[in-house]
């Protein structure tokens, strides 16, 4: 009986010491780090929230308070060494899918910007070194440059004055976009060069170059900086173009700005200064004379202001005023007129938004242009200024743009005129690889009635076809028409075909 007692006691001993070392070994289990391959995050916690938070007397937000306490409880007692770090930290980047949790998005929900797409419109590649994405990387931007080489006729006339050419025409453009998270820098180029092969008439060389630096600034604030240049040669239907010339004016225009945009709640406020540096060069004259034009040079600024009230995301009424001065370099002009002026505007419309389908605004105002000279009378003039962005369905574009602006003269006697301009452009896939894009427009250049001078209409109306013959090349063709009717002498009729083909990365 002793003996069998004996036997129960030790047996519940080893009964009651196996049942505390699982106990004790499951609390430890718990209490210390699982293995990297056993752990699992919930589906609602972020892979950075299992990591202990950096503690810091500075820190002032609560909820950064009570997290880095909550985690910090197991190790309040060990001492602050750089040991003390979680070993495993890295372990857990690499043991754990990132493509399972939320992780992954963070980078692209922390950017102001979206990443830069494929200059065909087809989704960005992966591993954007590879040889098919399209553009060219430099660092932090991409380089999208493409030439046109084509051969073109054109017909012009001017009463019973005919000129015909042939010739070569080479267009370069570029675009440099960088891909940063916050900010954006955007530069554009485009340069057209023509040689005559055949027949008679002038030249038409032209170079854009325009930069554009969108900062991203606290408190909903976006700015613009923005820089250009232009070089173009005065067309021979220019009201200030020198009757009779071989070769016109070449012109060479600076220009640089800043702006400022501001949402304020429901109200959107806009701030913006200008700066336009125009330089006129000589004009020859068919006996080889040259005309100075230096007496044309000037310096331009103008100041604009927007307030628009926000009545919904789509819609939103705004007035805005402007202020102008241009200032010659020479006092009087080679006719003796003090053409210095200033200007004073205001108009008042609506933008509208309804995203990638429909968006863009419309405005009346009047502008008064007065001149330092009191012989030349004021321009007053009602405007009209708008855009619009239309598309219809896939592959279909559709653009709009109103604008009114004050041109000075160069005629003794003659301020300036006002110019209504209208264009628009129909761009319409037929195919993956067959565009079509059909452009019109006209000009309206309204003389003051107590002038001399007639007012004149320009029709402008021109089609082209681009065939995608792979992703490198183009094949394009394009026909256009121009009209200038004047009240006073004879009409201007133009004709202009060509055909060509289009190198792009």
């Amino acid at each position: 009986m002793g003996i069998g007692k004996d036997k129960a006691g030790h047996g519940a001993l080893r009964l009651t010491a196996w049942a505390s070392s699982a106990l004790l070994g499951w609390g430890i289990a718990f209490a210390l780090p699982l293995p990297i391959h056993a752990q699992s995050l919930p589906p609602d916690q972020n892979l950075d929230d299992t990591l202990p938070a950096p503690t810091s007397a500075s820190s002032t937000d609560p909820s950064v308070a009570s997290t880095a306490d909550s985690q910090a409880t197991a190790p309040a007692n060990q001492t602050s060494t750089s040991s003390d770090a979680p070993l495993n930290a890295p372990l857990r980047l690499t043991g754990i899918d990132p493509t399972t949790t939320g992780s992954t998005l963070d980078n692209d929900l922390r950017r102001v910007n979206q990443r830069e797409s494929a200059v065909d419109g087809l989704k960005a590649r992966q591993y954007r070194d590879r040889a098919d994405a399209q553009g060219i990387p430099l660092g932090t931007f991409t380089l999208r440059p493409s030439i046109n080489q084509s051969v073109n006729i054109e017909r012009d006339r001017t009463g019973d004055v005919k000129n015909n050419r042939t010739f070569l025409q080479t267009d370069l453009r570029s675009t440099l976009t960088s891909d940063w998270d916050r900010h954006a820098l955007t530069i554009t180029g485009e340069g057209v060069w023509q040689r005559n092969v055949g027949g008679t008439g002038e030249e038409k060389p032209t170079v854009n170059l325009n930069a554009d630096l969108r900062l991203d600034l606290p408190a909903d604030t976006t700015a613009h900086v923005t820089a250009g240049y232009q070089f173009y040669r005065e067309d021979t239907s220019d009201p200030n173009a020198i009757a009779g010339a071989s070769k016109q004016s070449a012109v060479n225009q600076y220009t640089a700005g800043l702006s400022l945009e501001r949402d304020f709640g429901l109200l959107r406020g806009t701030t913006a200064v200008a700066l336009t540096r125009s330089v006129y060069s000589n004009a020859v004259l068919s006996d080889g004379t040259t005309v100075t034009l230096s007496d044309r040079n000037q310096t331009a600024g103008t100041w604009r202001g927007r307030i628009g009230y926000e009545l919904s995301p789509a819609i939103i009424p705004f007035v805005e005023v402007d202020l102008g001065r241009a200032v010659y370099d020479q006092t009087r002009d080679s006719n003796g007129y003090a053409r210095s002026n200033q200007s004073y505007g205001g108009k008042g419309g609506v933008e509208v938004d309804l995203g990638e389908k429909f968006k863009g605004e419309l405005g009346f105002g009047y502008q008064h242009t007065e001149f330092d000279d009191s012989r030349l009378s004021s321009v007053d003039s009602p405007t009209i200024d708008g855009s619009l962005a239309w598309s219809p369905q896939r592959g279909t574009d559709i653009s709009v743009g109103l604008s009114t602006t004050v041109q000075p003269s160069t005629t003794a006697g003659l301020s300036g005129y006002t110019a209504y301009q209208l264009t628009s452009t129909v761009a319409h896939q037929l195919r993956d690889d067959l565009t079509a894009k059909l452009t019109g427009g006209t000009i309206w250049r309204d003389y003051p009635s107590n002038g001399s001078a007639a007012d004149e209409t320009e029709y402008d109306a021109a089609f082209g076809l681009t065939w995608g013959i792979n992703r490198y090349l183009d094949l394009t063709g394009n026909v256009g028409y121009q009209l200038t009717t004047r009240d006073v002498g004879d009409s201007t009729r133009q004709l202009q075909a060509g055909i060509g083909l289009t190198a792009k990365r």
